[in-house]
């Protein structure tokens, strides 16, 4: 069994930064695809980023692009997502999630149905 452990959320100021934090447990994990979701308040949860096993192959949500940046480090089995230029309507639960595929091209990594395991989430509030 795969668990992921978010951290990093906290409060921040329009403009300023966060960098999100995912350890998953479990030696398998560590090759698997992996991604950020977030949920806002009464929205539904939504694509962020995702990741290949390689860090070779990356996605972005197009109101992230240019501002967010995620990575990994497979001998850690971490994911991070740094968070630059933050706005308002960043905030909501930001949720890690990883999938037993390798590459992003063998699925959906856009699509929240497709990954297997989830993380508790962890706040992200932006004030503006």
């Amino acid at each position: 069994q795969v668990q992921l452990v978010e951290s990093g959320g906290g409060f921040v100021q329009a403009g300023g930064f966060l960098r999100l934090s995912c350890a998953a447990s479990g030696r398998a994990s560590r090759n698997y695809a992996k991604a950020w979701f977030r949920q806002a308040p009464g929205k539904e949860r939504e694509f962020v980023a995702a990741i290949s096993w390689s860090g070779g192959s990356i996605v972005y949500a197009d109101s992230v692009k240019g501002r967010f940046t995620i990575s990994r480090d497979n001998a850690k089995n971490t994911v991070s997502l740094q968070m630059n230029s933050l706005k308002s309507e960043d905030t909501g639960v930001y949720y890690c999630a990883a999938d037993q595929q390798l590459e992003l091209r063998t699925f959906r990594p856009t699509d929240r149905d497709e990954y297997d395991y989830w993380g508790q989430g962890t706040q992200v509030t932006v004030s503006s």
